[in-house]
């Protein structure tokens, strides 16, 4: 079973750093592409970033020169290093194990930019 359980979000002022992490278990961790996603209530889904078994990362444009993704395969965690934070970015965000027969997320941490 596939489990995903993220930590790391809380309440930020604009330009602060959160680091969110994301433990996965249940499934050969270091074979699978990782992503992060972010949505507010009432809205789906969008992708932030994702990286492959190799470490080929893949960020939106919008947070690229901000946010990073990066993973430590032998403790079964992926990061998603985020600066200098706007409110824009005030989200719940989920960790994913990407699959072609379908990604898992986790149930999502809350992060909140404001002043």
């Amino acid at each position: 079973q596939v489990q995903l359980e993220e930590s790391g979000g809380g309440s930020v002022q604009p330009g602060g750093s959160l680091r969110l992490s994301c433990v996965g278990s249940g499934f050969t961790f270091s074979s699978y592409s990782m992503g992060w996603f972010r949505h507010t209530p009432g809205e789906a889904r969008g992708f932030v970033a994702s990286i492959r078994p190799g470490g080929t990362t893949f960020v939106t444009d919008s947070v690229k020169d901000r946010f990073t993704i990066s993973r430590d395969n032998g403790k079964s965690t992926v990061y998603l290093q985020m600066n200098n934070l706007k409110p824009e970015d005030t989200a719940i965000y989920s960790c994913s194990r990407l699959s072609s027969s379908g990604n898992s997320f986790g149930q999502g941490v809350q992060v909140t930019v404001s002043s």
